[in-house]
């Protein structure tokens, strides 16, 4: 719980600048900066309005809606697509229901997804400055890279 915000060597976590018991219940949508940790639930979309901001869902936090933060660590339940600009990280506790858009992803055995995983650098190789597909063949190949990882 203490330490640099950036996740260290695994065993040790982010600072937590906020966090949400497990006695909560929020019904809204959540901007924050740091790291923010979750252990009730969040029914709303989270996003993170600083390039070093943490989301971590402890294995009993469930949140209902989309996540867009750099780095996300899920070790409970979320409903809704995450967006995650650096790293998405679940733990064998994880259960996401949605797709999930990364640059660097790692699952443990035992997390479930029930989704799809789109990794945001073949996605962004594939569409042009409008970002749109360009030509006819990108959507092909753009279902081809995530099913391929």
């Amino acid at each position: 719980m203490f330490g640099d915000k950036r996740r260290g060597p695994r065993g040790t976590a982010p600072q937590v600048d906020t966090l949400i018991g497990s006695g909560v219940v929020l019904r809204g949508d959540i901007a924050f900066r740091g790291c923010l940790y979750i252990e009730g639930r969040v029914h709303g979309a989270i996003t993170a309005e600083d390039e070093d901001a943490v989301l971590t869902i402890a294995t009993h936090g469930l949140v209902e809606g989309e996540v867009r933060a750099p780095t996300v660590v899920v070790s409970g339940q979320l409903r809704g697509d995450v967006h995650a600009d650096t790293r998405v990280e679940m733990t064998p506790s994880a259960r996401v229901e949605g797709n999930v858009h990364y640059r660097v992803v790692e699952m443990a055995a035992g997390a479930t997804l029930s989704g799809r995983l789109i990794h945001t650098a073949a996605v962004a190789a594939l569409t042009g400055p409008s970002g749109q597909a360009e030509g006819a063949a990108a959507p092909v190949e753009a279902e081809a890279e995530t099913a391929a990882g």
